[in-house]
Formats: C-alpha cells, sequence, structure tokens
C-alpha cells in the first residue's frame, strides 16, 4: 500500500513523549501540509502529569474497557513541579505518586540525541523527567492546542481513509470537526484500571467501603499506616509501592502474586509472598477476610490495593468497524505494533508493554513518517493480516499480543530502525542525513547488554537507600561494560585455548533450518528464525540476533550432558577475537559432526 501524495494533514491525539516524538519525525519529513496536537490538559508530558489524589472513581471490579471519556476536575493544583499554573486547570488523574522515581536508568531511557540534564541521578524523579520533556517539546509547542478533547474519531471517506476528528474545548466546551488524511493514536494506555472480578469482591467492598482501591489512586503511604493490607500485583509499579507501604504498615505487608517479578526485592520480614486471592469472604463469615488459593485465610484486612495494570481503551475510536478494542486487552487489527490493517492511515504509539518508550516511539514515528510520505511501502491488506494472525501464533493472543519483554523489544527497536533506514532517499527536499531523514536509535552492544541488566542495577541503586539520588551512573553500581567485555573476552581466549582443538572456529557456521523455512536472505521466515542482522568477523559471515557475548564456561559444560535426541539446542562460538556469539537454537544432529 502505497500514499505517496496523499497525505497531507495529520492529527495527533496526544502531546505525552511519545505524541510530541512523532511530531518531531512528520515535520522532520518536509512533507506534511498540516501537523496538529491535540492535548487534553494544558502542558505537555502525559501521564508524567502529577495529578493530586482525588476520590477513587474506579468501579469495584472494573471488568470491562468499554469506558466514556474522561471528565477533567477543575482545581488548583497544590504543587507546580516547577511550572507557572492558571488559577484553575483541566486536572486528569494519572498514575503517579509522590515518591516515583523511573524504573529505568535515564541513560537508557532517554530520547535519541537529549541526554538528561548532567548530575541528574541515576533513575530520575517524575518532577525531573517532566521538566525533561518540557524541554524536549520545545520545537514542536507551535503545534499543540491545549485544553482540548479530542471526543470522536470517525471514519470519512472509505476510499481513500481519512478521517473526521471532533474536539471539544475544556474551557467554553465549543465543539468542532476537522477531516485529516492521517491519525495518529498517542494518548496511551493508562487510562482504565483493571480490577479482577473475584469471588465476594463486590459485597465485600461494598460491605467495608473505601477498604478496595487500584494503584492509580495511590500517592503516597500515609494512608496505610498501622493497617493490616494486601497488595495485589507484582510489576514495577505493585513492587515499587508495596516497599513504600511495608515502611508503615503492620507487618507484614501481604503480597499476592501469579509469578515472580523481575523487580523482586530482597526478602524482608516486612513482607510475606502470598499466591493469588480466591475468594473474599462475607462479613457473616469472616471479619474483613480474604482466602487465597492455596486455602490460606487472612482476617482483619484493613486494605486490599491491585496493583493489576489497565485495559486499552479508546473511547473517540468507538465507531471503528471492526472494533479496535473487544476484551481491552490487546488493540485489535494491529500491523507490527503500529499500523491498523484495515485502515493504515491510522496509527498507534507505544502499545507495546515492557519496552523503554522514549526511543521506541522516535523510530515508529520515523515509519510512519515515511510510509505516509510515500517513501515506505506497506504490504496489502491480507499481507498484513497474515502478519498478525502469525505474531498470534507465535506470540499469543489478547495480553500477550502487546507484550515485548527483552529481547523481544530490541528485536523490534531495531528492526524499526533497519526499515525506516531502507526509505529511499530524497537529496532534493533536504532532509536530514543526505536525504536519508531524520532517523531514530538502532541499539549497539552496550545499549543492549544495560538492556539486559536494568533490572539488576535498579536492585543495586534501591539498595543504596536514601543515598541513591546521588548515583549518577551504572558504574558506580558495578556495572562498568568495557570492564565486563574485557572480561569475557579473557575468558574466551582461556577457553579457546584449553579446547581449541574440539571448539577451533570454523572458516563458514553452518546453519540448518527446518525445511519449511525459505532461507533466502530478505524472506520474511527468514528474517524471524534466523535474525535479521548480519555480522561479519574474521571472515566469517552469519545471520544473528544480538553481537553479546556468552560467558563461556555455560556453553562446553552442558554439551556432552545433552540426551543427543535431535533436534538439539547448542550455542555455536564464532571467533577466538570475539566473545562467543548466540546465533540461534539450531537444530543439529550429532551425526552430521556438527
Amino acid at each position: 500500500m502505497h500514499f505517496e501524495n496523499r497525505i497531507s494533514n495529520i492529527a495527533i491525539i496526544g502531546a505525552g513523549p511519545s505524541g510530541v516524538a512523532v511530531a518531531k519525525y512528520l515535520l522532520a519529513e518536509k512533507t506534511f501540509s498540516k501537523i496538529d496536537i491535540y492535548e487534553q490538559r494544558n502542558r505537555i508530558g502525559g501521564i508524567w502529569n502529577f495529578s493530586p489524589a482525588a476520590k477513587p472513581a474506579t468501579s469495584i471490579p472494573q471488568t470491562k474497557p468499554q469506558q466514556p471519556l474522561e471528565r477533567p476536575i477543575w482545581h488548583n493544583l497544590s504543587r507546580t513541579n516547577g511550572f507557572h499554573e492558571q488559577p484553575s486547570e483541566p486536572v486528569f488523574e494519572t498514575a503517579l505518586y509522590d515518591d516515583l522515581e523511573t524504573n529505568i536508568p535515564h541513560t537508557l531511557m532517554q530520547h535519541v540525541n537529549k541526554p538528561f540534564p548532567q548530575g541528574s541521578a541515576l533513575f530520575p524523579r517524575h518532577e525531573d523527567v517532566l521538566r525533561y520533556l518540557d524541554d524536549y517539546a520545545e520545537d514542536v509547542k507551535h503545534l499543540i492546542k491545549f485544553e482540548t478533547q479530542v471526543t470522536e474519531v470517525r471514519l470519512h471517506d472509505h476510499d481513500v481513509f481519512n478521517w473526521k476528528v471532533t474536539t471539544q474545548r475544556l474551557r467554553d466546551a465549543e465543539s468542532s470537526t476537522t477531516v485529516y488524511d492521517a491519525v495518529v493514536v498517542a494518548n496511551g494506555h493508562y487510562m482504565v484500571p483493571y480490577v479482577p472480578d473475584i469471588k465476594g469482591i463486590s459485597k465485600w467492598n461494598k460491605a467495608y467501603q473505601g477498604a478496595i482501591s487500584h494503584s492509580k489512586s495511590y500517592r503516597n503511604n500515609e494512608p496505610f499506616a498501622d493497617q493490616k493490607v494486601i497488595v495485589v500485583g507484582n510489576s514495577a509499579s505493585g513492587v515499587d509501592i508495596a516497599s513504600q507501604i511495608e515502611k508503615v504498615s503492620k507487618s507484614p505487608l501481604l503480597c499476592s502474586q501469579r509469578s515472580e517479578s523481575i523487580f523482586k526485592p530482597d526478602s524482608s520480614v516486612a513482607r510475606q509472598e502470598m499466591c493469588e486471592i480466591e475468594e473474599f469472604l462475607l462479613p457473616e463469615q469472616s471479619d474483613h477476610g480474604v482466602r487465597f488459593k492455596d486455602g490460606t485465610i487472612e482476617e482483619h484486612v484493613d486494605h486490599v490495593l491491585f496493583a493489576t495494570g489497565y485495559f486499552y481503551s479508546y473511547p473517540f475510536l468507538s465507531s471503528l468497524n471492526p472494533p479496535i478494542i473487544t476484551t481491552g486487552r490487546r488493540a485489535n487489527n494491529i500491523y507490527k505494533q503500529m499500523f491498523h490493517t484495515h485502515y493504515p492511515t491510522l496509527a498507534f504509539t507505544i502499545l507495546p508493554l515492557k519496552v523503554i518508550p522514549f526511543p521506541m516511539s522516535e523510530n515508529q514515528g520515523a515509519v510512519m513518517a515515511r510510509v505516509w510520505s510515500g517513501r515506505l511501502k506497506l504490504p496489502s491488506k491480507k499481507s498484513m493480516q497474515a502478519d498478525e494472525q502469525k505474531w498470534i501464533r507465535e506470540h499469543g493472543n489478547d495480553g500477550a499480543f502487546h507484550y515485548l519483554k527483552f529481547p523481544q523489544d530490541a528485536d523490534y527497536l531495531n528492526d524499526l530502525y533497519d526499515w525506516a533506514s531502507s526509505a529511499s532517499p530524497e537529496r532534493g527536499k533536504g532532509l536530514e542525513n543526505d536525504g536519508m531523514g531524520k532517523l531514530g536509535i538502532r541499539w549497539d552492544e552496550k545499549a543492549l547488554w544495560a538492556r539486559e541488566r536494568f533490572p539488576g542495577i535498579r536492585k543495586a541503586y534501591l539498595s543504596r537507600g536514601a543515598d541513591r539520588d546521588k548515583v549518577r551512573s551504572i558504574e558506580e553500581l558495578g556495572f562498568d561494560f568495557e570492564k565486563w567485555k574485557k572480561e569475557q573476552e579473557l575468558e574466551s581466549k582461556k577457553f579457546l585455548s584449553k579446547n581449541g582443538k574440539a571448539f577451533r572456529a570454523p572458516q563458514k557456521v553452518p546453519v540448518t533450518t527446518p525445511d519449511s523455512i525459505d532461507t533466502s536472505r530478505d524472506s520474511q521466515e527468514a528474517r524471524s528464525f534466523l535474525y535479521p542482522f548480519e555480522h561479519q568477523r574474521d571472515g566469517i559471515q552469519t545471520l544473528h540476533k544480538y553481537p553479546l557475548p556468552i560467558p563461556p564456561p555455560v556453553t562446553p559444560k552442558i554439551m556432552p550432558s545433552m540426551p543427543w535426541n535431535p533436534p538439539h539446542k547448542i550455542l555455536c562460538l564464532l571467533s577466538p577475537s570475539h566473545s562467543p556469539l548466540l546465533l540461534d537454537l539450531f537444530r543439529l544432529s550429532p551425526r552430521n559432526g556438527s
């Protein structure tokens, strides 16, 4: 599908980090005559805007993503975050809390070519992130229509896929409708909390009003002082909020979880891990009682806080057919986590979860700009739908569809960069990079190394306690990439010296794949099976995913004990001058001498 000379004016919904990033890349393409950004708040930053605690509006339980548009709360903010305040302003509740810090090192989190200010804490506070984003957005602020809420996006012409965008100014309720050739949905997916429908939860909530809440309404630990508390969920926010509440609540704080978290803190006498809640016991059965799936019953529970995530919800797209949202666990009919398969003039930013959003939104913006300017072509509708179904088969549907845990997020980020880089240059338009246009980022070996380790980096940072905000680099926490790389190369040389005959690097690494896989370099199957990037070192060329060294003791020791019943999974050593690389888990048989 080709859009050359068809897209002229574009609407972006949301002036948060991703909306601003996409706007920069659309501007840099020097093709589009009009770019409007609609933001319902009176400043940029999206979810990074702090909102004072409000009366919780979350239904208990809340299992339906189809919720009406959020309405603003008009009042004066008690905290300014360093910005000028109007006498009254529209406030929309966000999930920020008083002591929230990022859970990603700013060196990895930052936008492309826009480092955080010198001297920033390694994991900045939310106020610092908002200031950073305000500075980042400076060159696109003239495009933003503040205090303007998008109320409806409706398909206008089914032949060209353009859109009627209806908006409302919040101060005077004046509505207007504009037709746009393309729309970017960049308003995030942290508006509608999910609270599961556990047996007895509704009656328990009515019997003990205010005793159940969602983490979206959490601001600080003061309301939980000397209370018996259960925190449900162990994602980044769940773990962080639990660590704050346990300082003031009755001991132990009960943490209900389905699986172990990558952000799991050190064991603490003030915290007790529990399995999932099976039932909220009625008052006639128990005094504030909760039963867990292992049969354990806890009574006299003062509060249950659910840190159970959010639904995807886009009420302004309710007219879209087929619907973009059904279960709320994913966006439907999506190609490459971005483009709508039926209407590719509708695109979304940062649908994926478990990712580093700032740089990813830039790479997405680079692709959108090139597709809509006509420098890149999208596949046919049928091909995009087939790609979506293939992704579902390989990764799962519903909640799993948008989960890109490492290393999947790194694949996606780098694939986006390569996709944008493949666009034909246009030197006559004055584009950056000798006509290639504005490009995002491709994570190199060091970035991949840091990305893999950031949960450990975060844990080491928290271990510094009150002095952690003095830490400025990961090296101060003992995470030194150059030192690590030298150690790996030394270990590799020692290993190869000792086992050189048995594991001498071949002139060319043989690749064995299933007969059903098309291994031609440009085939989509080969890209997904063999990995998309080429690497050449010492005359050896192969396809692999990451130039990440693998600790050599792991590789040889597992091989002799492997049951030789094909197919097998082994690691391949490439070259003494480059640490061992994980190519793929190739299907090899010992009978062929591999």
